[in-house]
């Protein structure tokens, strides 16, 4: 329905922006790859897809159009739903997803939160010959991780992500703490929420 929406960030979080075009806001929901790419930028074009169900309707924007689609691609596998697919792309980065697809790292999968091992399977056993074919004419892109900004800012910033990504608080904390005592203080935003996505 919606291809692209181009127009002024409003507003951004690691996990949504607000777009204004023609007087309209659009609240869409992002990973934490598109968010590396727009979080320095006043204005931009996102990639939509328009998401419907009997009980929620959401717009999810890249800002790589080969992010989109291998998110389409990815809920229509069964057991990956737009939260989990957002999840997988906050994680890792659309290289790295087609890189253990292709070469059947079940690992690497599963290490996102809420996949486990059979959905991560199947994701593979459903991907690898689509991912394989297009490999030839889909350049795969690199995301850039630019530094966050204050120790404090960073954390209360992850931590409202990782809650809006649907990881309760008492969990969020735990995770960004343990965290911060291995990795120091000098973790970026983005490196902070990566590593506590991670399974256990």
């Amino acid at each position: 329905m919606y291809y692209f929406i181009s127009g002024k960030l409003v507003e951004k979080d690691p996990t949504y922006v607000v777009i204004e075009t023609g007087g309209i806001g659009y609240e869409i929901k992002i990973s934490l790859n598109t968010f590396s790419h727009i979080k320095n930028i006043d204005a931009c074009k996102l990639y939509t897809y328009f998401y419907v169900k009997e009980d929620m309707q959401a717009l999810y924007g890249f800002f790589e159009l080969e992010e989109k689609i291998l998110f389409t691609k990815l809920i229509s596998i069964s057991g990956i739903g737009p939260s989990t697919g957002l999840m997988l792309f906050s994680s890792l980065s659309t290289s790295e997803i087609k890189e253990a697809i292709l070469s059947g790292n079940v690992k690497v999968i599963q290490s996102v939160k809420g996949i486990g091992a059979k959905t991560a399977q199947r994701v593979i056993l459903e991907l690898k010959d689509k991912i394989g074919k297009e490999i030839g004419t889909t350049g795969v892109s690199q995301s850039v991780i630019a530094a966050a900004t204050t120790e404090s800012n960073t954390k209360n910033e992850a931590l409202a992500a990782l809650i809006s990504l649907g990881i309760t608080k008492s969990v969020a904390e735990k995770n960004i703490s343990q965290i911060i005592k291995k990795y120091g203080n000098e973790l970026s935003l983005e490196e902070l929420i990566k590593l506590a996505l991670k399974n256990n």
